[in-house]
């Protein structure tokens, strides 16, 4: 694996870099060796924060974790991506799209059936047409950090959700 590591706001010390490339080095059980694996160190506040991402064929792995501590989001953020991996591991290989960024052991290993994704539960609602800054508004009503809704000025399927600082992002189809 390629692991590429930047730093905002902080000074990429040796001890980071062997610390992300000793945690991270633990996935390379899992994918090709040239795959490459963007790490983003920063530090806002008190808050120490990581960020991997690891692009494979058709999706993306990403995981973001904060602590008061570099070393113990480096920690986290390898635990994350691991469990994600085996996680959505059926799911890779059903696709068969990504599977050439991955190991065979990984792929040809048997899963835990406790993996599969279920969905138990199944909403309806209406969606009559309004603008993202009232869709923003009724997510608050409702208290979800999401809100789906019809927009009225493009007469599609838009989404708005909650962001870190109280911001608000909206999601838009791309065709």
């Amino acid at each position: 694996m390629h692991i590429m590591i930047t730093g905002r706001n902080i000074e990429l010390t040796e001890g980071l870099k062997a610390a992300v490339n000793d945690k991270l080095g633990k996935l390379e059980k899992y994918f090709m060796p040239e795959t490459d694996v963007q790490v983003t160190l920063s530090v806002e506040k008190e808050r120490q924060k990581i960020e991997v991402t690891i692009p494979v064929k058709g999706n993306i792995i990403r995981s973001e974790q904060v602590s008061n501590d570099m070393y113990v989001s480096i920690d986290l953020v390898e635990e994350v991506i691991e469990r994600q991996l085996k996680k959505y591991k059926k799911k890779i290989i059903s696709k068969e799209q990504n599977v050439s960024n991955f190991r065979k052991e990984f792929i040809e290993k048997e899963s835990d059936g406790d993996d599969e994704i279920r969905i138990i539960r199944t909403k309806k609602f209406d969606m009559k047409p309004m603008y993202p800054e009232d869709a923003c508004v009724q997510m608050e009503l409702l208290g979800h950090s999401f809100f789906v809704f019809c927009n009225a000025e493009t007469e599609e399927v838009n989404v708005v959700y909650k962001r870190n600082g109280n911001t608000y992002g909206l999601m838009e189809p791309e065709f």
